[in-house]
């Protein structure tokens, strides 16, 4: 609340904010399915924090060829049941090279997972910037940063992304690259919901109170408005990334995306495509931790969305406990 209003809380009445993330939690933990879905996430980023860890504990690496581990009469396939399964290859070995698949798995988990947050984090910051200058600036400001978020929202964004993605030289840390262009490409959404929700909390009264107390705009955006387009901006950031997690996968696996030997999920299903009889577990490896992902991601960002804003009805229909968030 603006500091041109004085607020007096009654004895043992919590402070608004602390009182909202309270309830905030309670309405989360009423969901079953985005509970399960936020355990899938926090292991999952654990795996992929702990990655140098786990492979030491096998003993593998991600890029060290074992060409003595596939079959060449047979073209590359893994020696042995289950794609070369073993005590020292815990989920076999990639065909033709024989690199460990584990070892690919989680430390293409580091990148999928790094470049999906790293990209959402890009598209937020230039979102709620536009957002919020294209709110509280006049008229010509609004119009020009408004029709200029039409033409980001308007690009496709993987054709956009292969054209970038294709012109930049191969020097540059492609990872970095691809985070950085499906930030820049696909910012206008938020952009939007941000302008909205501003607009809208530029005529209450605490904003109105804090500009006739002489505050700058700048000043009332940090302090009065930021906090009132949190909650949207956090909802659309929880599904940004399932979406970012995607693009970087069909990226990867058209080739212009990351690049060899840096293990990525999507990079590891452009190879796998014409294994899938010789070696199916090299393709249902990648396809499986990336529908995981995606899932859950998705589920919690929808349980996050819920939380929020109690009056918008979960889309999921089995592990909400609607009931008890009634009750609550």
């Amino acid at each position: 609340m603006s500091e041109a209003v004085l607020v007096v809380e009654a004895p043992g009445v919590s402070a608004p904010g602390a009182s909202g993330a309270r309830q905030f939690w309670r309405r989360l933990r009423t969901q079953r399915a985005a509970l399960v879905a936020a355990a899938v996430v926090a292991l999952l980023v654990l795996v992929a924090l702990a990655a140098p860890l786990l492979t030491a504990i096998e003993g593998q690496d991600p890029t060290t060829y074992h060409p003595s581990l596939v079959d060449s009469a047979r073209g590359g396939v893994p020696i042995g049941s289950f794609g070369g399964v073993s005590a020292d290859h815990w989920l076999g070995v990639e065909p033709q090279t024989g690199r460990d698949l584990f070892a690919r798995l989680v430390y293409g988990a580091r990148v999928s997972l790094g470049v999906a947050l790293a990209a959402t984090v890009v598209q937020v910051v230039i979102g709620v910037v536009v957002g919020v200058a294209a709110a509280l600036g006049n008229r010509w400001v609004d119009q020009l940063l408004s029709r200029f978020t039409d033409i980001i929202v308007a690009m496709p964004l993987m054709i956009m992304s292969l054209a970038l993605l294709a012109i930049v030289p191969s020097s540059f840390p492609r990872p970095v690259l691809v985070a950085l262009v499906i930030g820049l490409i696909a910012w206008g959404s938020i952009a939007k919901i941000v302008r909205a929700q501003t607009l809208t909390l530029k005529e209450l009264d605490y904003v109105s109170a804090a500009r006739l107390s002489g505050w700058g705009s700048w000043r009332i955006a940090r302090r009065e408005l930021l906090p009132g387009v949190a909650a949207p901006v956090i909802t659309y950031a929880a599904l940004l990334v399932p979406a970012n997690i995607t693009v970087e996968a069909a990226l990867s696996f058209l080739g212009v995306g990351v690049k060899p030997p840096t293990p990525s999920w999507g990079q590891m299903l452009t190879a796998a495509d014409v294994w899938y009889q010789a070696a199916p577990q090299y393709l249902l490896l990648p396809a499986g931790a990336l529908f995981v992902t995606v899932l859950a991601l998705t589920v919690l960002g929808d349980g996050v969305r819920t939380a929020l804003d109690p009056r918008a009805a979960s889309r999921l229909h089995v592990g909400t406990g609607r009931k008890r968030e009634a009750k609550a």
